[in-house]
């Protein structure tokens, strides 16, 4: 059997080298040659597997391990009888502690502003969720807006109320054009409009859901604080948006090892399904041990002492600002930043809690 896989994918060998042989391809520029007399290809967001791709080829599964789909062609795929799968909530954990850390690099004192803080989540789905958990556990009011989700947990107000009402408002969906509501462009000239301009914008979400040329100039009207981890012309990014950012990231949120390991078990697990392998292998046992900074301490006390050790989102911020040249970052850098990512732990690997 052959497996064509992304290169950037965790584990890979671990779980797949059993079945056959494993070429290693960098995900951006995959092309039909390289599919064709594949039995299996396993990617993640940054190839579009559509009609072009799966021209010609052999394939009987295709694996994503992202939480995703938007870049995956189910229709192309479902006609050429081809078996797929992603991984909805593998990196959820990480994308919940990446938002709580870029809010308190912001915003230091937020740690012990309690309910005096209230926090907007757009979208309930796994991060939205874990999320709100996590900030219900550092004592911080809540709401969302979630058209499509209904959660007793979570107060649900409007789109327009959270946006006026927010302190910070995080994206959490998915990237959708259709249907009754369109997250293209859901934050734009409008929406930031009913913010206040010291409302915070966080977006770990997809890109375009944030029409760029709106929010610099909101950035340039209000001052604006705004975390960036995707944004809309990925992967080229503009010195103009990258000096209004408070904080950048280069599309990382969500990888922790343990996301990153998660998405490749389920889409092996899919992949064992599909050509009827027994599933025997399980990614704990890959991972290795790390300190125990949640150790005997609350939560509030820990991540004051050790948040920066935990995740030094600083530095991944200036990591991205290093690769700014003639005006703007290029592909070739904001990959090669994403490849060469060392792979953060969740809280829970340093005794602390899972939301």
């Amino acid at each position: 059997m052959k497996i064509v896989a992304d290169e950037n994918l965790a584990f890979t060998d671990y779980f797949f080298a059993e079945f056959g042989d494993i070429q290693h391809r960098a995900g951006r520029s995959l092309s039909a040659q390289n599919v064709k007399d594949a039995d299996a290809l396993l990617v993640r967001s940054v190839t579009q597997v559509n009609a072009t791709l799966l021209q010609g080829s052999r394939l009987k599964f295709v694996g994503s391990a992202t939480i995703g789909t938007d870049h995956l062609d189910i229709a192309a795929l479902e006609n050429k009888q081809i078996s797929w799968a992603n991984a909805p909530g593998c990196n959820a954990q990480a994308v919940a502690e990446y938002v709580i850390t870029a809010l308190l690099h912001v915003q230091p004192d937020l740690l012990n502003a309690g309910q005096q803080f209230t926090l907007g989540i757009v979208g309930l789905g796994n991060v939205g969720s874990r999320l709100a958990t996590l900030a219900k556990l550092l004592d911080w009011k809540v709401i969302a807006y979630d058209p499509y989700v209904q959660q007793e947990q979570v107060q649900q107000v409007e789109w327009t109320e959270l946006l006026k009402q927010a302190h910070a408002v995080s994206l959490h969906v998915p990237l959708t054009k259709t249907g009754q509501y369109p997250t293209y462009h859901l934050i734009n000239a409008v929406s930031l409009a009913h913010m206040q301009p010291d409302t915070l914008l966080i977006n770990s979400a997809r890109g375009p859901v944030i029409e760029e040329q709106a929010l610099i100039q909101d950035i340039q009207k209000t001052g604006r604080k705004v975390v960036l981890d995707v944004f809309e012309h990925e992967p080229e990014i503009s010195g103009q948006l990258l000096d209004l950012l408070t904080l950048v990231t280069p599309h990382i949120a969500g990888y922790s090892l343990e996301g990153k390991a998660r998405g490749t078990q389920i889409i092996y697990d899919a992949f064992c399904q599909t050509f009827g392998f027994d599933r025997h292998k399980q990614f704990e046992t890959q991972l290795p041990v790390c300190e125990p900074f949640f150790q005997n301490q609350n939560l509030k006390m820990s991540l004051q002492q050790h948040l920066s050790q935990i995740y030094d989102i600083a530095r991944d911020d200036a990591s991205l600002r290093a690769c700014l040249k003639d005006g703007k970052v290029e592909q070739q850098a904001f990959d090669h930043l994403r490849k060469t990512y060392p792979l953060r732990r969740e809280w829970a690997a340093h005794g602390g809690p899972q939301a």
